[in-house]
């Protein structure tokens, strides 16, 4: 950190990690009991920023951006929960310590974490080396020793997902239906023919009885059958969006005073 940076500075800037991913800004500063210089920081993450997370600030540096730590987002995020109500505990110390792969401070006889960390000097030292009773705040009055009281609600997580709601098959099935085609045919039909002789001795006459045939012709219809392609038909899939109304029952904490006199009032 810039060696002229002011815990007061610090509050609410901007926290950003190596890849240039912005984790949220600054909650609070925790400064080194030896050293008072800031030594790490509570980010807002969540919903509204309501999650703190402690992050390490050995090896950042601040500039216009905001503040450049050199832990990941997913460190961040996977780091333990812990309450930035201004005190930490061995034991939490040694979580956060563990979890960002920090070497943990010495301890001096009187139980106090020693000013010196193994090769890393003053940026090696967690949440542990810091006063764990103070903590910076953005110029208004250390309310740490005040009560506090934390409001809880759930709130619906709507999603989707994709599942399988059925089946569908192509097939095709053989029918037999009459059909009625009109086909035009034609015959043939014998009719005579009369001419008058006007000059009769041209041609011998005589009576007697005589015969000719005619072969007459006529249509028949013919029935043949083939087989033709007439159509292609395929399955195929669309997608349709529509909207769908969600509703759950969900929970959600409210505060209520009561004076010595029994009296409700909400807030």
């Amino acid at each position: 950190m810039a060696k002229t940076m002011q815990p007061q500075e610090l509050i609410d800037s901007a926290v950003v990690d190596p890849t240039g991913n912005k984790l949220g800004k600054v909650g609070n500063v925790y400064l080194a009991d030896a050293t008072r210089q800031p030594e790490w920081i509570t980010v807002k993450t969540g919903l509204f920023g309501t999650k703190e997370s402690f992050v390490p600030l050995s090896g950042a540096h601040a500039d216009q951006d905001g503040v450049h730590v050199r832990v990941d987002k997913d460190a961040v995020s996977d780091a333990p929960r812990i309450e930035a109500d201004g005190h930490l505990s061995m034991e939490e110390s040694a979580q956060l310590y563990k979890h960002y792969g920090l070497p943990m401070p010495r301890t001096s006889p009187d139980g106090r974490m020693d000013d010196r960390t193994q090769g890393r000097g003053d940026a090696g030292r967690g949440k542990a080396g810091m006063d764990p009773g103070k903590r910076a705040d953005s110029g208004r009055k250390d309310r740490d020793t005040e009560p506090t009281m934390t409001r809880s609600e759930e709130r619906l997580n709507v999603g989707t997902e994709q599942v399988e709601t059925g089946h569908v098959r192509l097939r095709k099935y053989v029918v037999t239906e009459e059909q009625q085609v009109t086909v035009p045919v034609s015959h043939e039909e014998v009719r005579i023919e009369r001419e008058p002789i006007t000059k009769p001795g041209g041609e011998r006459a005589e009576i007697a009885e005589d015969e000719q045939e005619v072969v007459l012709h006529a249509e028949k219809p013919l029935v043949d059958k083939e087989t033709v392609a007439v159509e292609r038909a395929r399955l195929k899939t669309e997608t349709v969006t529509e909207d769908q109304t969600i509703s759950g029952k969900v929970r959600k904490e409210q505060f209520e005073v009561v004076d010595d006199e029994g009296k409700h009032r909400k807030s």
